[in-house]
Order: structure tokens, then sequence, then C-alpha cells
């Protein structure tokens, strides 16, 4: 259906997990083109609402709060307002920003779940799943990690690899063990209940696969790979203590699943947003439209769809634009590593510059593959395009008119081939944007948008103003008025982009009745209209800045590379009496060689202090002899003497093993005196 086709329009985004803050993947992935595409159907005059809100159940939460020993309910409360004012300050304009916590959630999906169970549409069954014997609990999937079956990762979840992002179940980990206790699960009998997707293939094999051929590719793809293999029945409930109880007798420590609960948080936002809530959740002229990250394409695909039809009064959605992920600097982006750029902390380090960030994430966004934020692109956006650029033209139109007209916009003259030429791109422009976001191609509209700014740059540096004003006026009229109406275009199509950046050029030109029905004319101002003093729009960002930013990250690597480091556990107690027996000297090493026949072995001459002696040591595939000799080392010289290859050693010499394996010899920083004691 063509856009107009529609009443109105309900936008959901990704309900993010109330367990952290938010950082660039998740803006780049959902909710910049979320607010782009909102944006831009409220400047149509569109009846549309924005709803998302914080996915606060889930397996997620309990880890968290189990690592900072506090309840589930301090910990969405805390990252819940945490991640709401991000939104805000960032400029994010949903409708309703909620929380699946709510007293309507809890009613909401308690009633969704029982109109299904009441019209059998579960299938109850008691099948085996895993239970950590130690702490005699359930796992949920999160609560298991392994090795993954498809690439090897050792640190895969019950339900998701995230270094190959393929979905798992927990029986399909290698090596599974509890992230509880350590302990190796085992199977033990559960009941919960299914919703069978099975019974909803050949609805949405031809819903997605006939009738929505026009979705993005990689949404696509993933579909009908996932229909290809065959929909098998999926678990509604779970054992867990924090979510939805399920509404049913019998359910006593079970929750709903967060898959299922979660998308109905749409649903119940909507319902706290406005009485009319059903007019944009039942009406067929009601289009509806999912903007998620390609790890929840399945669930608002196919799963929630599978929900919405099961129920029988939902309209089921339009698009589902789903994008990929956004790597940083080369990596993926990970919470647990720190690996990321944090939406409140840019905020803080980058004030006033939320339309750098948008604008950064847009024309790199991972629309259709993975792409990468890096700083050096980050500066080299905002210093070559949003300042040498948009910024430079506005400066100059603006500039130019107070300093020839005394800020009024000029009157037009007579027009020549060129400018003609110039002034017809504007529609042409705006159409393009028009077209690229109904496709949801963001990267694609922004570069129209900010086609407008390079329009005006090269007319102005074409014309030259500032060369003939002296001698031809009027012309000079003609051009800034020319310049001051491509000022006024890029202030309503550029909106949707740089929102913050639009509304500060609307006051500089003295217009904020501008809408977009009238982006794309030529006589947006008219003549003698006053314009306020010009400033800047954006200021370049220095290499000190990049650089901060920069050696955060590398500090952030360093401490994982230390994280990850496997340090071997405590050996078992001994007493003090036992430890003062160890006699520990600083010796010098006079001689070494490879013991014959051995490739570890090195026979040493030490000089303990006490006497000269004999000392083997598997130290060969670490240090030459000639490595050795001279060395200032430490020697537990009251150790039994051992025959080794037929020669006696006498004592054994101390030495720090690294996580890579690599040894180091224990000695003093400065030269001793052979025989002095460690203690």
């Amino acid at each position: 259906m063509v856009m107009n086709a529609y009443k109105r329009y309900l936008i959901t985004s990704a309900l993010p997990y109330a367990n952290g803050p938010i950082h660039i993947g998740h803006l780049a992935g959902v909710y910049v083109p979320s607010d782009i595409y909102t944006r831009y159907l409220r400047l149509k005059g569109m009846d549309v609402i924005s709803v998302c809100g914080s996915d606060e159940h889930g397996v997620p939460i309990t880890i968290k709060a189990r690592k900072e020993g506090v309840s589930p309910q301090s910990i969405v409360d805390k990252y819940h307002a945490i991640i709401k004012k991000s939104f805000e300050d960032f400029g994010i304009t949903f409708d309703i920003y909620s929380r699946t916590s709510s007293k309507t959630h809890h009613e909401e999906s308690a009633a969704f779940f029982k109109k299904l169970y009441n019209k059998g549409e579960f299938i109850e069954k008691t099948t085996e799943q895993y239970y950590d014997p130690e702490v005699n609990q359930f796992l949920a999937d999160r609560y298991i990690t392994g090795t993954c079956p498809h690439c090897s990762n050792e640190n895969a979840y019950g339900d998701q690899c995230e270094q190959c992002g393929t979905s798992l179940n927990a029986t399909d980990l290698i090596n599974p063990k509890s992230t509880l206790s350590g302990a190796k699960p085992i199977m033990k009998p559960t009941k919960h209940w299914f919703l069978p997707l099975d019974k909803y293939q050949g609805f949405l094999e031809k819903w997605i696969l006939e009738d929505h051929k026009e979705w993005k590719v990689n949404v696509y793809g993933q579909c009908k790979s996932w229909l290809d293999h065959g929909l098998q029945p999926r678990a509604v409930s779970r054992d867990l203590d924090w979510g939805v109880p399920v509404p049913v007798e019998g359910a006593e420590g079970k929750v709903l699943y967060v898959w299922f609960d979660a998308p109905i948080g749409y649903i119940s936002a909507t319902k706290d947003l406005t009485p009319d809530w059903e007019k944009y959740w039942k009406d067929p002229e009601t289009r509806m439209i999912h903007f998620i990250g390609k790890d929840n394409i399945v669930f608002h695909c196919i799963v929630f769809p599978a929900m919405l039809k099961a129920e029988g009064s939902y309209i089921l959605p339009d698009n589902v634009p789903a994008n990929e992920f956004l790597n940083l600097e080369g990596d993926k982006i990970s919470t647990s590593r720190n690996w990321a750029v944090w939406l409140h902390e840019y905020l803080e380090e980058f004030p006033g510059k939320q339309d750098v960030l948008r604008y950064t994430l847009t024309a790199n966004m991972p629309e259709t593959k993975d792409n990468d934020f890096t700083w050096k692109d980050f500066q080299a956006r905002n210093n070559n395009e949003l300042v040498a650029i948009l910024g430079n033209f506005v400066n100059r139109a603006l500039v130019l008119t107070h300093k020839y007209f005394e800020g009024k916009v000029p009157a037009l003259g007579e027009l020549t081939q060129y400018d003609k030429d110039a002034l017809s791109e504007l529609p042409k422009l705006k159409q393009g944007i028009e077209k690229n976001l109904e496709l949801f191609r963001f990267r694609d509209a922004l570069r129209d948008a900010m086609n407008i700014a390079r329009l005006g740059n090269k007319y102005l540096a074409d014309t030259e103003p500032w060369k003939i004003f002296k001698t031809d006026p009027n012309r000079v009229a003609t051009i800034l008025n020319i310049s001051l109406q491509i000022t006024a275009n890029i202030t309503i199509l550029a909106e949707p982009f740089l929102p913050f950046t639009c509304a500060k050029l609307a006051k500089m030109i003295n217009a904020s009745n501008l809408g977009w029905s009238k982006g794309g004319d030529t006589d947006l101002l008219p003549s003698g209209h006053v314009i306020e003093q010009p400033a800047l729009l954006f200021d370049k960002i220095e290499d000190d800045e990049i650089n901060k930013q920069l050696a955060k990250l590398m500090d952030t690597k360093l401490q994982n590379e230390v994280n990850s480091k496997e340090v071997a556990p405590q050996k078992e107690i001994i007493s003090y009496e036992d430890f003062i027996k160890m006699d520990i000297r600083i010796s010098k090493v006079l001689a070494a060689e490879v013991v014959p026949k051995t490739q570890k072995l090195l026979k040493l001459e030490v000089d303990t202090g006490i006497d000269k002696r004999t000392i083997v040591s598997g130290i060969a595939e670490y240090f030459k002899p000639e490595q050795v000799v001279g060395r200032e080392v430490c020697v537990l010289v009251n150790l039994e003497p051992r025959k080794i290859r037929g020669i006696e050693s006498h004592g054994m010499i101390l030495m720090a093993k690294n996580s890579d394996d690599s040894l180091r010899f224990v000695q003093p920083n400065e030269s001793v005196d052979s025989g002095s004691t460690v203690s």
C-alpha cells in the first residue's frame, strides 16, 4: 500500500533491556532510524504515535542483579531512568516511553496469555530441562554457557552465540555449565506451555514470502531461512521468579517467557498513552512498523505475528525494517566487555553535539550489513561535512545578507539559467528524501538532505557575490535571495535527521512556521523578511578530543586483557609453621648447560652464599644457557635433594608463570649479596 492509503501509523521501537545504558549500536540499529521516520511522518501531518519502553524482565536483569548483589527491581529502576533520560536528551521523540514492570503491562500480558489459553492455542507438556543441582534451580538459557557447536566460541549462551550470532538451544552447547555455580547441569522434568509455531507455518509463508517481498533483503532472507527449516513449538513460560506470573493454576514459580511478554509491551504502552489505543492496534487502516535490530527479526516477523494471529483481533506489522549490527573500531560492541560508546557518557563529553552523532550514525547506518563506527570517521564527518559544507554555506548566506542588505531578504531579480537550474534541484531533492525514507533507506535520504547544502555551497562558490556587489548589487540580491531559499529548505528537509540544528536554524532565519509541504518551494522567505544574526551551527572537533576517546577505548581493551587472564586457584591452606620452614636465598647462576638427551632441562651451577651446588631446572624451553649465567635468582635451598636424569639436584629455582604459560625469574630489582634470605 502507498503511504496515503493509511489513516494512521503505529511505530514501535525494540524495547531495550534495562540492565545497562544505551550505546551507539542500539542507536544506529533501532532508535535513530525510528526517530527519523517518526519525525518525517509528523512533519507530513500524519496521525502517528511512536511507542517504546524498557524491557525489564528476562534473565539478563536477574544476572545483573545477582552480580551487583541487589534486587532485580533495583536494577530496572536504575537503568530505566538512565535510558529514558538519555533518549530525551538525545532528542528521541517517543510519544511514550513505558516499562514492562508496570501494572498495565502485567495485566495486559496476563490477559493476552489467558485468551490464548482459553482458546486452546497452547500445548502443555513436561520436558527435560537443565537444572543446577548445587543451587537447586532450573536454569534459564542465559544461566548456561558452553562451547558453540557452530564457531567453537567457548562462552556461548544457551540461547545465542554472541560471536557468530547463531540462535541456539541450551542443549546444543558442548560442555555446558551453570553460571550460578559452575556446576555441570543435569536434565530434570518440568511442565511448560508452548506456542505451536508449526501450526502457523503456512500462514507465515504466505504472509511473508508472498505478501511482503518488499521487505529488506536481510529481513526477508532470515525469515525465509527459519521457515525453510520448519517452525517448532516454542515455550511461552519458564521457571523463574522474576517476570509476569503465568496466570493459570499449577503454574507456581513460573513466569511468561520474556520473548512472549516483551512485544506485548508495545500494546500496554499504547494503552497507557491513549484511551483510543485499539484504533492503533485493531484497525486495518493503521500501518504498524517495527524498528528492531537483526537479533530480533525472528521474534518480530515470525513469533509476534503468530501470537497476534492466534489472538485474532490485532493487525499485523506491515514492515519490519531491521538493521544489522554496528561495530566499534573494528571490534564487535560488547556490553560485558565495556566495548561501547555509551549514550549518556557521550552527551556529557560532547555537550550540544547530539546532531553530530545522529548524522554520523545515519551516514554509516548498518542497513543491510554490519558496519563500523570509528572516532576518526566521526571527527571527519563533523569537520569535513557538517562544518565545511552545511555550516559553511548557511553562515556565508546569512553573513552576506547582513553585510549587504541589513539582515533583510533581498528582492529576487531576473533569473539566469544557472539560477533556474539550481532552484529546480530543490523539489527533486525533496522527492529523493521522501522516496528513500519511505523505503527505509536512511543513508540515501540523508545524502539527499545534505545535497541541498552542497547545492547551496556550490551555488555561492560559482556566483561569488562578494566579488560583484559594488558593480552589480541587484545581481547579488538575487543570489542571496536564492541562497536563503535554499537555507529555508534545509531547515525543513533536514529536520528529521538534524532536529537540534534545524531548530537553531529556524530561529536564525526567523521562520518557525515552515512545514514539510513547503519543502522544495523557492519562495519560502519573502522579500523584506528579517533574519536574525547568524551563529555557527557546528564547530570543529580537535584531535585532542578524539585522542581522548581512543585512549579511553585502549584503557578498556587493556583492562579486558587483564580480566581475561586466568589465574590459578589458591592451593590448600598451610600453617605459618610450615611456611617458615622454607629457606629461600638469593643466589647467582655460575654456569649452565643443557642436560644431554633432553629438551626441557638445564643443569645449573649456583652460588647460594652457603655453598656452590647443582640444580636441575625445567626451563630449557624458555631460556638458553647463556641467558641464565650471571643472573641473580631465588632458590629454595632446603628442599630435599632429588636425582633427575642421573644428576642430583639440590634445590629449586623460583619462577613465575604468566597467563600465556611463559616463565619469568623471580629476582630482586637491585643487586643483593648471595646468601641473603627472602622472607
